[in-house]
Protein backbone atom coordinates (compact mmCIF):
# COMPACT_ATOMS: atom_id res chain seq x y z
CA UNK A 1 0.00 0.00 0.00
CA UNK A 2 2.86 2.40 0.85
CA UNK A 3 4.29 1.82 -2.66
CA UNK A 4 0.89 2.55 -4.20
CA UNK A 5 0.70 5.89 -2.35
CA UNK A 6 4.21 6.77 -3.57
CA UNK A 7 3.23 6.04 -7.18
CA UNK A 8 -0.02 8.02 -6.95
CA UNK A 9 1.72 11.00 -5.31
CA UNK A 10 4.44 10.97 -7.96
CA UNK A 11 1.82 10.80 -10.68
CA UNK A 12 -0.16 13.72 -9.21
CA UNK A 13 3.03 15.78 -8.85
CA UNK A 14 3.81 15.23 -12.52
CA UNK A 15 0.27 16.13 -13.52
CA UNK A 16 0.28 19.38 -11.55
CA UNK A 17 3.78 20.23 -12.77
CA UNK A 18 2.59 19.66 -16.32
CA UNK A 19 -0.39 21.95 -15.82
CA UNK A 20 1.80 24.68 -14.32
CA UNK A 21 4.30 24.34 -17.14
CA UNK A 22 1.54 24.53 -19.74
CA UNK A 23 0.12 27.65 -18.12
CA UNK A 24 3.55 29.30 -18.29
CA UNK A 25 4.05 28.45 -21.95
CA UNK A 26 3.87 31.15 -24.58
CA UNK A 27 4.40 31.44 -28.33
CA UNK A 28 5.40 34.26 -30.62
CA UNK A 29 2.57 34.29 -33.17
CA UNK A 30 3.91 35.77 -36.41
CA UNK A 31 1.27 35.19 -39.09
CA UNK A 32 -2.24 33.88 -39.78
CA UNK A 33 -3.75 32.80 -43.11
CA UNK A 34 -7.28 31.96 -44.24
CA UNK A 35 -6.32 28.70 -46.01
CA UNK A 36 -4.22 25.71 -44.99
CA UNK A 37 -2.25 25.78 -48.26
CA UNK A 38 -1.12 29.39 -47.71
CA UNK A 39 -0.23 28.69 -44.09
CA UNK A 40 1.82 25.57 -44.92
CA UNK A 41 3.69 27.46 -47.66
CA UNK A 42 4.64 30.25 -45.24
CA UNK A 43 5.49 27.83 -42.42
CA UNK A 44 7.83 25.98 -44.78
CA UNK A 45 9.55 29.28 -45.64
CA UNK A 46 9.98 30.17 -41.97
CA UNK A 47 11.45 26.70 -41.28
CA UNK A 48 14.50 27.72 -43.32
CA UNK A 49 15.19 30.46 -40.75
CA UNK A 50 13.78 29.22 -37.43
CA UNK A 51 14.00 25.69 -35.95
CA UNK A 52 10.89 26.02 -33.76
CA UNK A 53 8.11 26.85 -36.22
CA UNK A 54 4.72 25.40 -35.32
CA UNK A 55 1.32 25.83 -36.94
CA UNK A 56 -2.13 25.53 -35.40
CA UNK A 57 -5.66 25.98 -36.59
CA UNK A 58 -7.07 28.98 -34.74
CA UNK A 59 -10.44 29.43 -33.09
CA UNK A 60 -11.23 31.95 -35.82
CA UNK A 61 -10.85 29.12 -38.42
CA UNK A 62 -7.70 30.72 -39.77
CA UNK A 63 -4.32 29.00 -39.61
CA UNK A 64 -1.69 30.55 -37.37
CA UNK A 65 2.11 30.30 -37.54
CA UNK A 66 4.01 30.58 -34.27
CA UNK A 67 7.49 30.15 -32.81
CA UNK A 68 7.93 28.30 -29.54
CA UNK A 69 6.91 27.30 -27.08
CA UNK A 70 8.89 29.40 -24.58
CA UNK A 71 8.38 30.56 -21.06
CA UNK A 72 6.41 33.79 -20.97
CA UNK A 73 9.53 35.81 -20.11
CA UNK A 74 11.57 34.18 -22.87
CA UNK A 75 8.77 34.79 -25.37
CA UNK A 76 8.86 38.52 -24.59
CA UNK A 77 12.63 38.60 -25.08
CA UNK A 78 12.37 36.62 -28.32
CA UNK A 79 9.63 38.88 -29.70
CA UNK A 80 11.67 42.03 -29.02
CA UNK A 81 14.85 40.54 -30.50
CA UNK A 82 13.23 39.34 -33.73
CA UNK A 83 11.34 42.59 -34.26
CA UNK A 84 14.51 44.61 -33.88
CA UNK A 85 16.24 42.42 -36.44
CA UNK A 86 13.25 42.76 -38.82
CA UNK A 87 12.98 38.97 -39.07
CA UNK A 88 9.26 38.84 -38.27
CA UNK A 89 6.30 41.13 -39.03
CA UNK A 90 5.98 44.19 -36.80
CA UNK A 91 2.49 43.13 -35.69
CA UNK A 92 3.71 39.78 -34.28
CA UNK A 93 2.62 39.20 -30.69
CA UNK A 94 2.82 36.84 -27.72
CA UNK A 95 0.09 34.21 -27.51
CA UNK A 96 -0.69 31.94 -24.59
CA UNK A 97 -2.01 29.29 -27.00
CA UNK A 98 -5.58 29.44 -25.73
CA UNK A 99 -6.76 30.07 -29.29
CA UNK A 100 -4.76 27.18 -30.79
CA UNK A 101 -6.62 24.08 -31.97
CA UNK A 102 -5.29 21.16 -34.09
CA UNK A 103 -1.64 21.31 -35.07
CA UNK A 104 -0.99 21.24 -38.84
CA UNK A 105 2.75 21.99 -38.81
CA UNK A 106 5.20 20.28 -38.86
CA UNK A 107 3.36 18.04 -41.30
CA UNK A 108 2.90 14.65 -39.73
CA UNK A 109 3.81 15.96 -36.27
CA UNK A 110 2.49 13.96 -33.32
CA UNK A 111 1.49 16.93 -31.19
CA UNK A 112 -2.25 17.57 -31.41
CA UNK A 113 -2.42 20.45 -28.96
CA UNK A 114 -0.05 23.17 -27.83
CA UNK A 115 0.48 21.40 -24.52
CA UNK A 116 3.27 18.83 -24.65
CA UNK A 117 2.34 15.41 -23.18
CA UNK A 118 4.02 14.62 -19.88
CA UNK A 119 6.62 11.86 -19.67
CA UNK A 120 5.49 8.48 -18.43
CA UNK A 121 5.42 7.99 -14.67
CA UNK A 122 8.28 5.94 -13.24
CA UNK A 123 7.65 2.21 -13.03
CA UNK A 124 6.70 0.96 -9.52
CA UNK A 125 9.11 -1.17 -7.49
CA UNK A 126 8.95 -4.95 -7.91
CA UNK A 127 7.31 -5.31 -4.51
CA UNK A 128 4.23 -3.60 -5.88
CA UNK A 129 3.77 -5.88 -8.87
CA UNK A 130 0.23 -6.55 -7.72
CA UNK A 131 -0.65 -2.92 -8.47
CA UNK A 132 -1.58 -2.31 -12.13
CA UNK A 133 1.03 -0.15 -13.86
CA UNK A 134 -0.39 3.33 -14.58
CA UNK A 135 -0.82 4.35 -18.20
CA UNK A 136 0.69 7.57 -19.56
CA UNK A 137 -1.52 10.45 -18.39
CA UNK A 138 -3.27 12.50 -21.04
CA UNK A 139 -3.30 16.14 -19.95
CA UNK A 140 -5.88 18.35 -21.60
CA UNK A 141 -5.24 22.00 -22.18
CA UNK A 142 -5.58 23.77 -18.81
CA UNK A 143 -9.06 25.21 -18.37
CA UNK A 144 -9.20 28.97 -18.38
CA UNK A 145 -11.15 30.96 -15.80
CA UNK A 146 -14.88 31.41 -16.13
CA UNK A 147 -16.15 35.02 -16.21
CA UNK A 148 -17.08 34.74 -12.53
CA UNK A 149 -13.64 33.41 -11.63
CA UNK A 150 -11.99 36.07 -13.78
CA UNK A 151 -13.96 38.78 -12.00
CA UNK A 152 -12.85 37.43 -8.61
CA UNK A 153 -9.16 37.32 -9.63
CA UNK A 154 -9.52 40.76 -11.21
CA UNK A 155 -10.71 42.14 -7.86
CA UNK A 156 -7.31 41.27 -6.38
CA UNK A 157 -5.42 43.54 -8.82
CA UNK A 158 -3.67 46.59 -7.42
CA UNK A 159 -4.46 50.09 -8.71
CA UNK A 160 -1.21 50.13 -10.72
CA UNK A 161 -1.97 46.74 -12.28
CA UNK A 162 -5.41 47.95 -13.34
CA UNK A 163 -3.89 51.08 -14.90
CA UNK A 164 -1.30 48.95 -16.69
CA UNK A 165 -4.10 46.95 -18.28
CA UNK A 166 -5.66 50.18 -19.54
CA UNK A 167 -2.28 51.37 -20.82
CA UNK A 168 -1.76 48.06 -22.62
CA UNK A 169 -5.22 48.28 -24.20
CA UNK A 170 -4.54 51.89 -25.20
CA UNK A 171 -1.17 50.96 -26.69
CA UNK A 172 -2.78 48.33 -28.90
CA UNK A 173 -5.50 50.74 -30.04
CA UNK A 174 -8.48 49.37 -28.10
CA UNK A 175 -8.84 52.09 -25.43
CA UNK A 176 -8.79 55.87 -25.70
CA UNK A 177 -10.09 57.17 -22.37
CA UNK A 178 -8.44 58.20 -19.11
CA UNK A 179 -5.92 55.92 -17.40
CA UNK A 180 -7.69 55.80 -14.03
CA UNK A 181 -7.78 52.10 -13.12
CA UNK A 182 -11.59 52.14 -13.09
CA UNK A 183 -13.09 49.37 -15.20
CA UNK A 184 -16.23 51.11 -16.44
CA UNK A 185 -18.25 50.55 -19.59
CA UNK A 186 -15.51 51.96 -21.86
CA UNK A 187 -12.79 49.74 -20.41
CA UNK A 188 -15.08 46.67 -20.57
CA UNK A 189 -15.88 47.41 -24.21
CA UNK A 190 -12.17 47.73 -25.05
CA UNK A 191 -11.47 44.42 -23.27
CA UNK A 192 -14.18 42.73 -25.32
CA UNK A 193 -12.75 44.21 -28.52
CA UNK A 194 -9.29 42.89 -27.61
CA UNK A 195 -10.75 39.44 -26.88
CA UNK A 196 -12.49 39.46 -30.26
CA UNK A 197 -9.22 40.34 -32.00
CA UNK A 198 -7.52 37.45 -30.18
CA UNK A 199 -10.23 35.01 -31.28
CA UNK A 200 -11.66 34.27 -27.82
CA UNK A 201 -15.10 34.83 -26.35
CA UNK A 202 -15.69 38.62 -25.89
CA UNK A 203 -16.90 38.61 -22.28
CA UNK A 204 -15.42 42.01 -21.42
CA UNK A 205 -13.72 40.45 -18.39
CA UNK A 206 -10.13 39.36 -18.94
CA UNK A 207 -9.00 36.11 -17.39
CA UNK A 208 -5.74 35.87 -15.53
CA UNK A 209 -4.13 34.23 -18.57
CA UNK A 210 -5.47 36.89 -20.95
CA UNK A 211 -4.29 39.69 -18.69
CA UNK A 212 -0.81 38.15 -18.69
CA UNK A 213 -0.76 37.93 -22.49
CA UNK A 214 -2.00 41.50 -22.95
CA UNK A 215 0.55 43.01 -20.56
CA UNK A 216 3.40 40.83 -21.86
CA UNK A 217 2.79 42.05 -25.43
CA UNK A 218 2.67 45.65 -24.26
CA UNK A 219 5.88 45.29 -22.27
CA UNK A 220 7.61 43.60 -25.21
CA UNK A 221 6.64 46.56 -27.40
CA UNK A 222 7.90 49.03 -24.81
CA UNK A 223 11.21 47.18 -24.66
CA UNK A 224 11.52 47.44 -28.45
CA UNK A 225 10.76 51.17 -28.50
CA UNK A 226 12.80 51.86 -25.38
CA UNK A 227 10.75 54.87 -24.28
CA UNK A 228 12.59 56.99 -21.74
CA UNK A 229 12.07 60.48 -20.39
CA UNK A 230 14.93 62.64 -21.71
CA UNK A 231 15.88 65.99 -20.19
CA UNK A 232 17.89 67.82 -22.85
CA UNK A 233 19.49 70.45 -20.63
CA UNK A 234 21.27 72.32 -23.43
CA UNK A 235 17.98 72.83 -25.26
CA UNK A 236 15.77 73.21 -22.18
CA UNK A 237 13.39 70.46 -23.26
CA UNK A 238 11.93 67.44 -21.48
CA UNK A 239 10.35 64.75 -23.66
CA UNK A 240 9.83 61.00 -23.83
CA UNK A 241 11.83 59.53 -26.72
CA UNK A 242 12.04 55.99 -28.22
CA UNK A 243 15.69 55.35 -27.37
CA UNK A 244 15.33 51.81 -28.69
CA UNK A 245 14.87 53.35 -32.15
CA UNK A 246 16.91 56.59 -32.05
CA UNK A 247 20.15 57.76 -30.47
CA UNK A 248 21.58 61.22 -29.80
CA UNK A 249 23.79 62.23 -32.70
CA UNK A 250 24.83 65.88 -32.57
CA UNK A 251 23.93 69.51 -31.94
CA UNK A 252 23.55 71.96 -34.80
CA UNK A 253 21.58 74.95 -33.47
CA UNK A 254 18.67 75.35 -33.49
CA UNK A 255 18.44 71.55 -33.77
CA UNK A 256 19.29 68.57 -31.55
CA UNK A 257 19.58 65.54 -33.81
CA UNK A 258 18.53 62.03 -32.69
CA UNK A 259 19.51 59.70 -35.54
CA UNK A 260 17.94 56.31 -36.38
CA UNK A 261 19.67 53.26 -34.91
CA UNK A 262 19.15 51.36 -38.16
CA UNK A 263 19.45 52.68 -41.69
CA UNK A 264 16.19 54.11 -42.94
CA UNK A 265 14.69 54.22 -39.46
CA UNK A 266 12.75 56.95 -37.75
CA UNK A 267 14.50 60.16 -36.66
CA UNK A 268 13.66 62.83 -34.11
CA UNK A 269 14.92 66.43 -34.11
CA UNK A 270 14.37 68.74 -31.15
CA UNK A 271 14.12 72.48 -31.85
CA UNK A 272 15.33 75.16 -29.45
CA UNK A 273 16.25 78.79 -30.09
CA UNK A 274 15.81 82.23 -28.54
CA UNK A 275 13.42 84.51 -30.42
CA UNK A 276 10.11 86.29 -30.75
CA UNK A 277 7.06 85.86 -32.97
CA UNK A 278 9.13 86.74 -36.04
CA UNK A 279 11.53 83.90 -35.18
CA UNK A 280 8.60 81.49 -34.80
CA UNK A 281 7.20 82.53 -38.18
CA UNK A 282 10.64 82.32 -39.76
CA UNK A 283 11.12 78.79 -38.43
CA UNK A 284 7.70 77.83 -39.82
CA UNK A 285 8.78 79.03 -43.28
CA UNK A 286 12.25 77.48 -43.09
CA UNK A 287 11.05 74.01 -42.06
CA UNK A 288 8.88 73.86 -45.15
CA UNK A 289 11.95 74.19 -47.35
CA UNK A 290 13.43 70.97 -45.94
CA UNK A 291 13.37 67.73 -47.91
CA UNK A 292 12.21 66.04 -44.69
CA UNK A 293 9.00 68.09 -44.67
CA UNK A 294 6.92 67.30 -47.79
CA UNK A 295 4.80 70.12 -49.17
CA UNK A 296 1.68 67.94 -49.13
CA UNK A 297 -0.27 67.79 -45.88
CA UNK A 298 -2.17 70.01 -43.45
CA UNK A 299 -0.45 72.81 -41.57
CA UNK A 300 -1.51 75.66 -39.33
CA UNK A 301 0.08 78.61 -37.54
CA UNK A 302 -1.07 81.11 -34.96
CA UNK A 303 0.68 83.78 -32.93
CA UNK A 304 2.07 81.33 -30.36
CA UNK A 305 2.64 78.01 -32.14
CA UNK A 306 2.48 76.04 -35.37
CA UNK A 307 2.22 72.46 -36.58
CA UNK A 308 3.11 70.97 -39.95
CA UNK A 309 2.02 67.59 -41.28
CA UNK A 310 3.95 66.49 -44.36
CA UNK A 311 3.40 63.33 -46.38
CA UNK A 312 4.35 61.97 -49.77
CA UNK A 313 5.16 58.54 -51.21
CA UNK A 314 8.61 58.32 -49.58
CA UNK A 315 8.64 60.39 -46.38
CA UNK A 316 6.23 61.57 -43.70
CA UNK A 317 6.84 64.03 -40.89
CA UNK A 318 5.24 66.04 -38.12
CA UNK A 319 6.64 69.33 -36.79
CA UNK A 320 5.49 71.38 -33.82
CA UNK A 321 6.91 74.49 -32.17
CA UNK A 322 5.68 77.00 -29.63
CA UNK A 323 6.75 80.44 -28.43
CA UNK A 324 6.97 81.12 -24.71
CA UNK A 325 8.88 83.76 -22.73
CA UNK A 326 11.12 84.68 -25.63
CA UNK A 327 12.06 81.09 -26.50
CA UNK A 328 10.96 78.93 -29.43
CA UNK A 329 10.95 75.19 -28.73
CA UNK A 330 9.53 72.20 -30.52
CA UNK A 331 10.29 68.97 -32.35
CA UNK A 332 10.26 67.28 -35.74
CA UNK A 333 9.59 63.53 -36.15
CA UNK A 334 10.36 61.92 -39.53
CA UNK A 335 9.49 58.42 -40.74
CA UNK A 336 8.81 56.41 -43.89
CA UNK A 337 5.25 55.38 -44.85
CA UNK A 338 5.85 51.75 -43.85
CA UNK A 339 6.74 52.95 -40.33
CA UNK A 340 3.36 54.67 -39.90
CA UNK A 341 2.17 52.42 -37.05
CA UNK A 342 5.37 52.93 -35.07
CA UNK A 343 5.31 56.65 -35.77
CA UNK A 344 1.77 56.92 -34.45
CA UNK A 345 2.84 55.41 -31.14
CA UNK A 346 5.97 57.53 -30.94
CA UNK A 347 4.04 60.74 -31.70
CA UNK A 348 1.49 59.90 -29.01
CA UNK A 349 4.29 59.69 -26.43
CA UNK A 350 6.19 62.74 -27.70
CA UNK A 351 3.10 64.97 -27.87
CA UNK A 352 1.94 63.96 -24.40
CA UNK A 353 5.33 64.43 -22.74
CA UNK A 354 6.91 67.41 -24.55
CA UNK A 355 7.48 70.49 -22.40
CA UNK A 356 9.90 73.39 -22.24
CA UNK A 357 11.92 73.52 -19.01
CA UNK A 358 13.82 76.42 -17.58
CA UNK A 359 14.71 79.66 -19.38
CA UNK A 360 17.42 78.27 -21.58
CA UNK A 361 17.54 77.66 -25.33
CA UNK A 362 20.20 76.08 -27.49
CA UNK A 363 23.12 78.51 -27.83
CA UNK A 364 23.28 79.52 -31.53
CA UNK A 365 27.06 79.78 -31.27
CA UNK A 366 27.77 76.42 -29.64
CA UNK A 367 28.76 74.90 -33.00
CA UNK A 368 30.89 76.93 -35.41
CA UNK A 369 29.33 77.13 -38.87
CA UNK A 370 29.90 79.47 -41.79
CA UNK A 371 27.06 81.47 -43.33
CA UNK A 372 27.45 79.44 -46.53
CA UNK A 373 27.07 76.20 -44.60
CA UNK A 374 23.93 77.48 -42.89
CA UNK A 375 22.39 78.55 -46.18
CA UNK A 376 23.28 75.36 -48.01
CA UNK A 377 22.72 72.78 -45.30
CA UNK A 378 20.41 74.47 -42.81
CA UNK A 379 22.08 72.92 -39.80
CA UNK A 380 22.87 69.61 -41.46
CA UNK A 381 19.45 69.13 -43.06
CA UNK A 382 19.06 68.77 -46.79
CA UNK A 383 17.06 71.59 -48.34
CA UNK A 384 14.32 70.73 -50.80
CA UNK A 385 15.34 72.44 -54.03
CA UNK A 386 13.24 73.57 -57.00
CA UNK A 387 13.97 72.49 -60.58
CA UNK A 388 15.05 76.06 -61.27
CA UNK A 389 14.24 79.62 -60.25
CA UNK A 390 13.71 82.81 -62.20
CA UNK A 391 12.68 86.37 -61.34
CA UNK A 392 9.44 88.34 -61.32
CA UNK A 393 8.02 91.59 -59.94
CA UNK A 394 4.88 92.80 -58.16
CA UNK A 395 2.27 94.54 -60.31
CA UNK A 396 -0.63 95.12 -57.90
CA UNK A 397 -1.42 95.46 -54.22
CA UNK A 398 -2.75 91.88 -53.80
CA UNK A 399 0.63 90.42 -54.71
CA UNK A 400 0.16 89.46 -58.37
CA UNK A 401 3.53 88.88 -60.02
CA UNK A 402 4.66 89.24 -63.62
CA UNK A 403 7.35 86.85 -64.85
CA UNK A 404 8.41 85.21 -68.09
CA UNK A 405 6.11 82.50 -69.44
CA UNK A 406 9.16 80.26 -69.96
CA UNK A 407 9.79 80.22 -66.20
CA UNK A 408 6.46 78.57 -65.37
CA UNK A 409 5.64 76.59 -68.51
CA UNK A 410 6.16 73.09 -67.09
CA UNK A 411 6.00 73.34 -63.31
CA UNK A 412 4.17 70.99 -61.01
CA UNK A 413 4.14 73.72 -58.38
CA UNK A 414 5.17 77.38 -58.27
CA UNK A 415 6.26 79.41 -55.25
CA UNK A 416 7.01 83.06 -54.66
CA UNK A 417 10.08 83.75 -52.54
CA UNK A 418 10.29 80.02 -51.80
CA UNK A 419 7.21 79.96 -49.56
CA UNK A 420 3.96 81.30 -51.00
CA UNK A 421 2.14 78.99 -53.41
CA UNK A 422 1.01 80.65 -56.64
CA UNK A 423 -0.84 79.71 -59.80
CA UNK A 424 -0.63 80.94 -63.40
CA UNK A 425 -3.71 83.06 -64.12
CA UNK A 426 -2.65 84.74 -67.37
CA UNK A 427 -0.15 84.16 -70.17
CA UNK A 428 0.51 86.18 -73.30
CA UNK A 429 2.46 84.64 -76.16
CA UNK A 430 3.13 87.97 -77.89
CA UNK A 431 5.00 89.49 -74.97
CA UNK A 432 6.18 86.24 -73.32
CA UNK A 433 4.73 87.24 -69.95
CA UNK A 434 2.87 85.19 -67.35
CA UNK A 435 0.90 86.48 -64.36
CA UNK A 436 1.14 84.57 -61.08
CA UNK A 437 -1.57 84.96 -58.45
CA UNK A 438 -0.61 83.97 -54.88
CA UNK A 439 -2.94 81.49 -53.20
CA UNK A 440 -2.87 83.69 -50.10
CA UNK A 441 -2.95 87.46 -50.59
CA UNK A 442 0.34 89.30 -50.08
CA UNK A 443 1.23 92.88 -49.18
CA UNK A 444 4.04 93.88 -51.56
CA UNK A 445 6.47 96.49 -50.20
CA UNK A 446 6.71 98.09 -53.68
CA UNK A 447 4.47 97.70 -56.75
CA UNK A 448 5.86 98.34 -60.23
CA UNK A 449 5.05 101.69 -61.86
CA UNK A 450 5.35 101.38 -65.66
CA UNK A 451 7.14 104.07 -67.65
CA UNK A 452 5.03 104.78 -70.76
CA UNK A 453 6.69 107.98 -71.99
CA UNK A 454 9.25 108.05 -74.79
CA UNK A 455 12.54 106.30 -74.02
CA UNK A 456 15.96 107.86 -74.24
CA UNK A 457 18.36 105.55 -76.08
CA UNK A 458 21.71 105.36 -74.34
CA UNK A 459 20.18 105.96 -70.90
CA UNK A 460 21.46 103.93 -67.97
CA UNK A 461 19.13 101.12 -66.93
CA UNK A 462 19.24 98.35 -64.32
CA UNK A 463 17.88 94.81 -64.08
CA UNK A 464 16.87 93.41 -60.68
CA UNK A 465 16.79 89.63 -60.53
CA UNK A 466 17.76 86.43 -58.78
CA UNK A 467 20.78 85.93 -61.02
CA UNK A 468 21.98 82.99 -58.89
CA UNK A 469 18.44 81.58 -58.57
CA UNK A 470 17.74 80.41 -55.00
CA UNK A 471 21.38 80.38 -53.89
CA UNK A 472 21.34 83.96 -52.57
CA UNK A 473 18.63 85.28 -50.20
CA UNK A 474 18.12 88.56 -52.11
CA UNK A 475 18.07 89.76 -55.73
CA UNK A 476 21.09 91.22 -57.50
CA UNK A 477 20.92 94.57 -59.31
CA UNK A 478 22.92 94.69 -62.57
CA UNK A 479 23.51 97.94 -64.48
CA UNK A 480 23.64 98.50 -68.25
CA UNK A 481 22.30 100.76 -71.00
CA UNK A 482 19.23 101.00 -73.23
CA UNK A 483 20.56 100.32 -76.75
CA UNK A 484 17.37 100.42 -78.84
CA UNK A 485 13.56 100.37 -78.62
CA UNK A 486 13.02 97.61 -81.19
CA UNK A 487 14.32 94.17 -82.08
CA UNK A 488 17.26 93.53 -84.39
CA UNK A 489 14.85 93.17 -87.31
CA UNK A 490 12.78 96.18 -86.27
CA UNK A 491 10.26 94.22 -84.17
CA UNK A 492 7.99 96.45 -82.07
CA UNK A 493 7.33 95.77 -78.40
CA UNK A 494 10.99 94.94 -77.66
CA UNK A 495 13.86 96.87 -76.15
CA UNK A 496 17.48 95.95 -76.72
CA UNK A 497 19.76 96.21 -73.74
CA UNK A 498 23.51 96.39 -73.36
CA UNK A 499 23.90 94.37 -70.18
CA UNK A 500 25.36 91.07 -68.95
CA UNK A 501 22.76 88.89 -67.20
CA UNK A 502 22.33 85.29 -66.07
CA UNK A 503 19.40 82.88 -66.67
CA UNK A 504 18.01 83.53 -63.18
CA UNK A 505 17.49 87.23 -64.05
CA UNK A 506 14.86 86.38 -66.71
CA UNK A 507 11.44 87.75 -65.80
CA UNK A 508 12.90 90.51 -63.64
CA UNK A 509 12.09 94.22 -64.02
CA UNK A 510 14.16 96.53 -66.20
CA UNK A 511 14.12 99.96 -64.51
CA UNK A 512 15.35 103.45 -65.31
CA UNK A 513 17.05 105.94 -63.02
CA UNK A 514 13.76 107.00 -61.45
CA UNK A 515 12.79 103.45 -60.49
CA UNK A 516 10.10 103.18 -63.20
CA UNK A 517 9.74 99.85 -65.04
CA UNK A 518 10.81 100.02 -68.72
CA UNK A 519 10.12 96.34 -69.40
CA UNK A 520 10.59 92.72 -68.39
CA UNK A 521 13.87 90.91 -69.11
CA UNK A 522 13.27 88.04 -71.56
CA UNK A 523 15.14 84.72 -71.44
CA UNK A 524 17.77 84.15 -74.08
CA UNK A 525 16.46 82.28 -77.12
CA UNK A 526 17.59 78.63 -77.31
CA UNK A 527 17.84 76.37 -80.32
CA UNK A 528 18.52 79.27 -82.69
CA UNK A 529 21.15 79.05 -85.45
CA UNK A 530 22.17 82.60 -84.57
CA UNK A 531 24.01 83.15 -81.29
CA UNK A 532 24.13 86.73 -80.03
CA UNK A 533 27.28 88.09 -78.39
CA UNK A 534 27.48 88.41 -74.62
CA UNK A 535 26.02 91.64 -73.35
CA UNK A 536 23.10 91.73 -75.77
CA UNK A 537 19.73 91.09 -74.11
CA UNK A 538 16.10 91.90 -74.85
CA UNK A 539 13.16 93.03 -72.77
CA UNK A 540 9.44 93.08 -73.42
CA UNK A 541 8.54 96.77 -73.60
CA UNK A 542 6.48 98.27 -70.77
CA UNK A 543 3.77 99.51 -73.19
CA UNK A 544 3.27 95.98 -74.55
CA UNK A 545 3.19 94.56 -71.01
CA UNK A 546 0.58 97.06 -69.87
CA UNK A 547 -1.64 96.33 -72.90
CA UNK A 548 -1.49 92.58 -72.25
CA UNK A 549 -2.12 92.97 -68.52
CA UNK A 550 -5.08 95.31 -68.93
CA UNK A 551 -6.58 93.02 -71.58
CA UNK A 552 -6.33 90.19 -69.07
CA UNK A 553 -8.06 92.18 -66.32
CA UNK A 554 -4.95 93.05 -64.32
CA UNK A 555 -4.83 96.68 -63.15
CA UNK A 556 -1.51 98.45 -63.67
CA UNK A 557 0.06 101.65 -62.37
CA UNK A 558 1.80 104.25 -64.54
CA UNK A 559 4.95 105.71 -63.05
CA UNK A 560 4.66 109.44 -62.33
CA UNK A 561 7.23 111.84 -63.70
CA UNK A 562 10.03 112.02 -61.16
CA UNK A 563 13.68 112.84 -60.81
CA UNK A 564 16.51 110.35 -60.66
CA UNK A 565 16.99 108.43 -57.42
CA UNK A 566 20.21 108.11 -55.50
CA UNK A 567 21.92 104.77 -56.32
CA UNK A 568 21.16 103.28 -52.89
CA UNK A 569 17.48 104.32 -53.12
CA UNK A 570 17.19 102.94 -56.65
CA UNK A 571 18.69 99.63 -55.52
CA UNK A 572 16.37 99.47 -52.52
CA UNK A 573 13.27 100.09 -54.67
CA UNK A 574 14.30 97.60 -57.33
CA UNK A 575 14.97 94.85 -54.80
CA UNK A 576 11.69 95.48 -52.95
CA UNK A 577 9.54 94.89 -56.06
CA UNK A 578 11.49 91.83 -57.26
CA UNK A 579 10.30 88.31 -56.44
CA UNK A 580 11.98 84.89 -56.56
CA UNK A 581 9.83 82.64 -58.79
CA UNK A 582 10.59 78.93 -58.24
CA UNK A 583 9.49 76.03 -60.42
CA UNK A 584 9.07 72.66 -58.63
CA UNK A 585 8.47 69.13 -59.85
Amino acid sequence: MRHLRVVVCALLSLIWAGVATAQDRAWVQIEAHPTLAEAEQQARAYMSVFPDVQGFRLGSRWYGIALGPYSRDDAAVRLTQLRRENLIPVDSFISDGSNFREQYWPVGGTQSSPVQPLPAAPAPEAAATAVPAPTDPVIAEPRDETPAEARRSEALLTADERKDLQRALQWQGFYNAAIDGAFGAGTRRSMADWQTAMGVEPTGILTQRQRGTLVANWQADLAEYGFESVIESEAGIEVTLPLGLVVFDHYEPPFVHFAPKVEGGMRVILISQPGDRAALYGLYDILQTLALVPVEGARSRNERSFEINGANATVQSYAYAELSRGLVKGYLVVWSPEQAEKAGRVLTEVKASFRAVGNRALDPGMVAMSDAARRGLLAGLELRRPKFSRSGFYVDGSGKVVTSAEAVAQCGRITLDGVTEASVTLTDAATGLAVLTPKTALSPPVVAGFQLAADRIGAEIAVAGYAYEDTLPAPVVTYGTLEDVQGLNGEAGLKRLGIATLPGDAGGPVIDGTGAVLGMLLPRATGSTRILPEGVEFAAASSALVDALRAGGVATTEAPAAGALAPEDLTRKAMAMTVLVSCWE
